[in-house]
């Protein structure tokens, strides 16, 4: 099974009411100005969606006003980010019958797995549905890595296409694509390593601060495939002070402050994530508003 996924694909955020609860409309909005502005793709209830602070039937709601929203102009891809893997499955079953074309799926929440106990959870949710599934691999964030074993044993599993690459170290795209040729789809999963990761193979790259800035996320990356690599390096530089933020524990609220100072959504998150204060939301601010002042201008 091969995707036609390629580009951009913003980690789009899930926006919520002073109360907390969700506002559906404002989530919608915002998907659909990333579509607006060029984005090849929306991952749906990732991190940035807060995934794991919505209840099951909040998930699948916002999941169908995505597709909706959409209306097939990009791929939609939803995260499956659970506590067990009866509770990934069953999501997993519901998101195809809601309609995304696609699944990225973590490791079980909390829980750290041995090696087995992680193709046997991968396994089990792959084979609850047809859709194309990509795996996230984040050591820093989940506590676990996606090593080479790993996916030796889910070679065979059809429908597991593609690996978000979130590790910080660059070397991990050769050595993924030295071993397994095109077997993989790979997608840089890091901000601040989106570019090298490109440059060494990966088909896209999945972005936490298109979400603030995705009219130069998409010039990046188009630059990039038409061969412009002066111009690729020269958003990348202007970008990079806002993109080592997606790296950093408190990158949700960081990001969607970013959307906040650039009139794309609102900063409201859900606990026991709190909107930054002090020093830290100055530091942000400041590095959003001078990027917005020093913006490149685009072919």
């Amino acid at each position: 099974m091969n995707t036609t996924w390629h580009g951009v694909f913003p980690a789009a955020t899930t926006q919520f009411n002073a109360d907390y609860s969700i506002h559906y409309a404002a989530t919608q909005k915002v998907q659909d100005a990333l579509i607006n502005d060029g984005v090849n793709g929306l991952i749906i209830l990732g991190t940035c969606g807060e995934n794991n602070s919505l209840l099951p039937e909040e998930k699948r709601r916002v999941l169908q006003g995505a597709v909706e929203t959409a209306r097939g102009r990009v791929p939609v891809v939803t995260g499956v980010s659970e506590l067990d893997t009866a509770r990934a499955v069953e999501y997993a079953r519901d998101a195809e019958k809601i309609g995304a074309d696609g699944l990225m799926l973590l490791p079980a929440m909390v829980y750290v797995p041995t090696e087995d106990e992680l193709v046997a959870h991968f396994k089990a949710v792959a084979s609850a549905t047809s859709l194309p599934v990509m795996l996230y691999n984040n050591p820093p964030a989940y506590r676990v890595g996606i090593t080479s074993g790993v996916l030796h044993q889910l070679k065979d599993v059809e429908n597991i296409v593609a690996i978000k690459e979130s590790a910080p170290d660059s070397r991990r795209f050769t050595d993924l694509i030295n071993e397994f040729g095109d077997r993989y789809e790979i997608f840089a999963g890091l901000d601040d390593v989106a570019l090298e990761g490109l440059i060494l193979g990966a088909k896209g790259w999945i972005s936490g601060l298109t979400s603030a800035f995705p009219e130069e996320s998409v010039g990046l990356v188009a630059a990039f495939e038409r061969g412009d690599l002066a111009t690729a390096l020269k958003i990348y530089r202007w970008f990079m002070p806002l993109l080592h933020l997606d790296a950093a524990h408190d990158l949700v609220q960081s990001i969607k402050l970013a959307e906040t100072i650039m009139g794309r959504g609102t900063e409201t998150v859900r606990m026991p994530r709190m909107p930054l204060t002090g020093a830290r939301r100055a530091e942000v601010t400041a590095m959003v508003e001078q990027c917005a002042a020093t913006r490149p201008t685009l072919p």
